[in-house]
Order: C-alpha cells, then structure tokens, then sequence
C-alpha cells in the first residue's frame, strides 16, 4: 500500500512536469489547511489535502476544502499515486 508521503511524491512530479509549482502549503491559525497549493501557467490554482490510500479527511479539513470551493477554488482530496498523475497535469486534468 502507498504512503500518504508516496502520494504527495507523486503530485508533486506530476504538477512540475506540467510547467507548475506544487508548494506545502501552511497557514498558522488556520487549523485543518489543505497539504499542498498547485499552480499552474495562466493562474490556475488548486488546494489539495493528502491522504494514504482509503483514508479521509477530518471533519475540519472537509469544512477547510468546502470553504474554498465556496471561493471558487478547486480543492480536492488525493489519495492514490494515479489520482495524483492525472490531477498534476493541470488545473482542468
């Protein structure tokens, strides 16, 4: 089974190969902030929470990722290698 760190990995080389950052994204008294902030060329920005595959968000990070999306951000959750190829690719992949 992959680690959450095995994962991230992933992303990370996923987003870079498609011309992007993938920083670790940490917000001090912001409890529950999403792992990772993806930007891509043209602006596109996505949040995204890291999980080992099957496990889910806390409660406070699915509240974090809803008030994003409330923003009109792309925040998803990653949770397997594939996913997180698929995802780097670009903010519309």
């Amino acid at each position: 089974m992959q680690s959450e760190k095995e994962v991230e990995k992933a992303l990370v080389k996923s987003v870079r190969r498609s011309g992007g950052l993938c920083l670790k994204f940490v917000s001090p008294g912001w409890s529950g902030a999403p792992d990772r902030i993806c930007l891509w060329p043209g602006g596109h920005v996505a949040f995204v929470e890291m999980k080992r595959p099957g496990a889910k968000p806390r409660p406070l990070q699915e509240r974090r990722l809803c008030q994003l999306r409330e923003l009109g951000f792309i925040a998803v959750v990653v949770d397997n290698a594939a996913m997180a190829a698929q995802f780097g690719g670009g903010a519309d992949a």
